[in-house]
C-alpha cells in the first residue's frame, strides 16, 4: 500500500492516516532522530512491550507507562523490587505482562552495566544516510535488516531481553535511525 490522503489533504504512510493518535505520532515523532539515554531507553521498552500487540495500544498507554516506570529513567527502574513488580502487574493503565515487566527492569540494569551510553550503542547500528532506497509502498518496508539483527545480538549479549531483530528494527524506525516513510508521504525527504 502506498500513501493515503488524509482529510487535511496531506498524503501519509497508510498506517499514519487514521486514527488521530497514529496521525499525530506519524507526523511528529516516527522517523525523527531521538537521542539521549532516557529517551532511547523509553523507546526500547515501549517497542518491547509492543511485541505481539498493536502499536496503537502502546501509544495510547504511553502516559501510564511513563508514570509506572519512573519516566523510564534507567537508574530508577533498575532499583525496582518485588513490591514494584506487584504494583506494575496490578496497573491497568499498562500492559500487565510479567515477562515484559521483568525484562524492562532487567534491561534497565543492563543499561547501567554498558561501557558506553545506550544511545551511542544503539545508533552505532544505524545504516549510513542514503544507504537504503526509500520504500515506494509499505510492502517494501522490511520487518528486520542485517543492522537490526546485529543490534539484537549485541543487546542480548549484554543481557537485554525482548529485543529481537524485528523489535530492534521497529526501534530504528521510531527513533530515526532509518526513514521508512513511503515515497509519496509528505514527510518523505
Amino acid at each position: 500500500m502506498s500513501a493515503i490522503t488524509g482529510d487535511d489533504g496531506r498524503k501519509r504512510c497508510h498506517w499514519g492516516a487514521a486514527p488521530p493518535d497514529y496521525r499525530e505520532y506519524h507526523d511528529t515523532e516516527w522517523g525523527k532522530p531521538v537521542h539521549g539515554q532516557r529517551a532511547m531507553f523509553e523507546r526500547l521498552c515501549l517497542e518491547s512491550f509492543q511485541s505481539g500487540l498493536s502499536w496503537l495500544t502502546i501509544l495510547r498507554k504511553r502516559p501510564a507507562f511513563r508514570v509506572a516506570f519512573a519516566d523510564f529513567e534507567p537508574r530508577r527502574v533498575a532499583e525496582f523490587d518485588e513490591h514494584d513488580r506487584q504494583r506494575l502487574l496490578a496497573d491497568r493503565g499498562i500492559v500487565r505482562n510479567r515477562a515484559k515487566i521483568d525484562a524492562v527492569v532487567g534491561n534497565a540494569r543492563a543499561v547501567l552495566e554498558l561501557e558506553r551510553p545506550l544511545d551511542e550503542l544503539l545508533w552505532s547500528f544505524a545504516p549510513e544516510p542514503g544507504a537504503r532506497t526509500r520504500p515506494g509502498t509499505s510492502a517494501e518496508v522490511p520487518a528486520n535488516t542485517p543492522e537490526s539483527s546485529a543490534m539484537s545480538a549485541r543487546l542480548r549479549g549484554h543481557g537485554f531481553r525482548f529485543v529481537g531483530p524485528t523489535t530492534c528494527y521497529a526501534l530504528m524506525q521510531a527513533t530515526g535511525m532509518v526513514d521508512d516513510h513511503v515515497a509519496e508521504c509528505w514527510l518523505a525527504g
